[in-house]
């Protein structure tokens, strides 16, 4: 499912924190079209996407097009998989939005994530992740209405028979790092504010979702409450602005 990718300020977070060290070897450990094209633009010796995604994997493909190196790789593949870059070892690594992903391709897997990436990491591992906002109840009109989309989204997406992302807090991050063997160097938290783009963008998929329901009348009622939260939020965002609701987080370790 489709959740808000790291804005250009987050990736400017982790160009910070890496300073004067070289990039080199980069793994991107859960790729996209952002993530990778903003790799593209650094000085890398090679770069590596791994992605479990399909979908991602060919719109990554053609969205890189000739910026894709002869030394670098996409590879289709799942964390899950032990043969997975076994015995490799890169400079700098990337989890973007990896954490809440791997739900709907290796749930439960997100335990055994950070461990899994360990021996990968010769140098930094960046982690972008989501605090969830779908936990508790909010105390104000913009959270609700981020909350009521999210329920929203995820909902089509277990009737269409697609597992929802599943994100964790930062602190909970900062605990399994340290079990993996990682020593935090950097964690900082940035408040999130939501856009009309990414209120379209939510309902957008779960219209997607919704065509692949067979009970036709349960998908009727949802299409006609998908358009009440699009009129609710636009009238929200028409007075407020931006929704502010929870954090990002971007977290450095070696």
């Amino acid at each position: 499912m489709v959740r808000k990718p790291a804005s250009a300020p987050l990736f400017g977070v982790i160009e910070r924190l890496q300073g004067d060290l070289p990039w080199g070897s980069l793994l991107d450990a859960g790729t996209g079209v952002k993530s990778a094209l903003w790799a593209s633009g650094l000085a890398t010796e090679r770069w590596t996407g791994v992605t479990a995604d399909s979908g991602h994997h060919a719109e990554t493909q053609a969205a890189l097009g000739k910026a894709l190196r002869p030394q670098d790789r996409l590879i289709a593949g799942n964390w899950t998989d032990p043969a997975l870059l076994a015995g490799e070892v890169h400079d700098t690594v990337l989890a973007e939005y990896l954490l809440g992903a791997v739900e709907g391709f290796a749930p439960y897997f997100q335990e055994s994530l950070f461990a899994r990436l360990r021996p990968l990491v010769g140098g930094r591992l960046y982690v972008v992740g989501l605090d969830p906002y779908l936990a508790g109840r909010a105390e104000d009109e913009a959270g609700r209405m981020v909350q009521a989309i999210g329920c929203f989204r995820d909902g089509c997406s277990l009737l269409a028979g697609e597992t929802p992302y599943r994100e964790f807090p930062a602190e909970w991050v900062l605990d399994r790092l340290r079990q993996a063997g990682f020593q935090i160097l950097s964690a900082q938290r940035f408040s999130n504010r939501y856009p009309m783009e990414w209120v379209e963008l939510q309902l957008a998929t779960s219209r997607t979702l919704l065509a692949r329901i067979a009970d036709r009348d349960l998908a009727r009622a949802l299409l006609a409450q998908a358009l009440r939260l699009r009129q609710e939020a636009t009238a929200l965002i028409g007075r407020q602005g931006p929704m502010a609701c929870g954090s990002d987080y971007v977290v450095s370790a070696a």
